[in-house]
C-alpha cells in the first residue's frame, strides 16, 4: 500500500513540474509592472484617424472612465459582430487613442473574457483569433503607444 502511495506521490509531483515547465516561458503581469498610476483629470480624447471617428462616441464615453490598464490608460473594447471585439486604449494624460492592430474574435467557450489586462501591468492577453486567423493565446505589452507582440502560443488546429 505504502509502495502504491510512494508511486502516485511522485506521478503528481512530475505532473506538476511538467505543467510548470509549460508555463515558464508564458508572459505574466508582473513582468511588465507599472509603477506609477493616473489620478488626474484625464486630458480630452485626441480623435485623429478615421477609425476614431467612426468610434468618436464609444471612444469618448470610455475615455471619461478612470485608467484600468497600464497605468494611465483605459482600455475599452466593444462588439464588432457575432464573438468579435475592437480594442482601444486611451492615455488619460494625453487623450490619444491606440487602437490593437486588430480585431478579436472566436476565443474557447471556457474563456471568461478575450482579453485580460490589469491597471499596474502593460500586458496585455489575447484569446482567440487575431482578425478572424490562426488561434490561440496571444501576448502583447504596450510599448510607447503602440501593442508589441511578446509571445504567440498557436493552438494546434483540430482535424
Amino acid at each position: 500500500m505504502k509502495k502504491f502511495l510512494l508511486m502516485g506521490f511522485v506521478s503528481a509531483m512530475c505532473w506538476m513540474c511538467v505543467a510548470q515547465a509549460a508555463d515558464a516561458g508564458v508572459p505574466r503581469f508582473e513582468d511588465f509592472a507599472v509603477s506609477d498610476t493616473f489620478a488626474g483629470k484625464a486630458a480630452k480624447v485626441r480623435l485623429v484617424s478615421a477609425d476614431d471617428k467612426e468610434y468618436a462616441t464609444r471612444i469618448r464615453e470610455a475615455s471619461r472612465q478612470k485608467p484600468n490598464f497600464a497605468g494611465h490608460y483605459v482600455l475599452a473594447s466593444w462588439g464588432c459582430g457575432a464573438s468579435c471585439v475592437s480594442t482601444v486604449a486611451i492615455d488619460a494624460k494625453t487623450g490619444r487613442v491606440t487602437w490593437l492592430p486588430f480585431t478579436v474574435c472566436c476565443w474557447d467557450v471556457d474563456v471568461q473574457e478575450p482579453i485580460e489586462f490589469r491597471r499596474d501591468s502593460r500586458l496585455l492577453v489575447v484569446h482567440g483569433s487575431r482578425n478572424e486567423a490562426g488561434s490561440g493565446t496571444y501576448y502583447y505589452a504596450l510599448d510607447k503607444d503602440e501593442f508589441k507582440l511578446v509571445k504567440a502560443v498557436e493552438k494546434a488546429a483540430k482535424n
